[in-house]
């Protein structure tokens, strides 16, 4: 087995992860250590308002959706509310370069695979795209900023 490892394999561990709903995972070869660990999704709660949202500090994650979403069902006569939360630890970046303008901003109306953002974890550009059409109701996460697992990134409003 090789010292190195390289961002798939990384995400394959994720996924073994989540399959076998595994809350941790360590690994240590010649002096490589990594370690990897979740948290439980919490449970569905319902949104008063836009306003009062705000990141949470555990993984939200949807079984069908993978790490990278997760959605809240609306009561009757709300609006249900889909969110993209991070699929990785990295760097949070609205656009593609430092002057170029971002790729999605509050209010705007997205396509599913469209990008949304930047992670970049282990000096590598992950384009974070949308799993749906809708309108970007709120972006959690400041440009350049850090992120984690499981963060909250965007909120977006499905549509219908």
């Amino acid at each position: 087995m090789s010292s190195k490892i390289d961002f798939d394999e990384i995400n394959r561990i994720i996924k073994v992860l989540e399959d076998k709903n595994l809350a941790q995972f360590e690994l240590e070869i010649e002096g490589f250590k990594i370690k990897i660990a979740r948290t439980a999704a919490a449970p569905a709660a319902v949104i008063p308002s836009a306003g009062s949202l705000a990141p949470p500090r555990s993984a939200e994650t949807s079984p069908s959706a993978g790490p990278s979403s997760s959605e809240m069902p609306a009561p009757a006569g709300q609006v249900s509310v889909h969110f993209v939360t991070s699929p990785m630890v990295g760097m949070f970046y609205r656009a593609p370069a430092p002057n170029a303008p971002p790729f999605v901003e509050v209010g705007e109306p997205v396509k599913k695979k469209q990008t949304l953002c930047i992670i970049e974890a282990m000096k590598l550009m992950n384009e974070i795209e949308c799993d749906l059409d809708g309108v970007v109701k709120e972006i959690f996460v400041e440009n350049g900023k850090p992120v984690e697992y499981g963060q909250r990134l965007f909120s977006i409003v499905p549509q219908a």
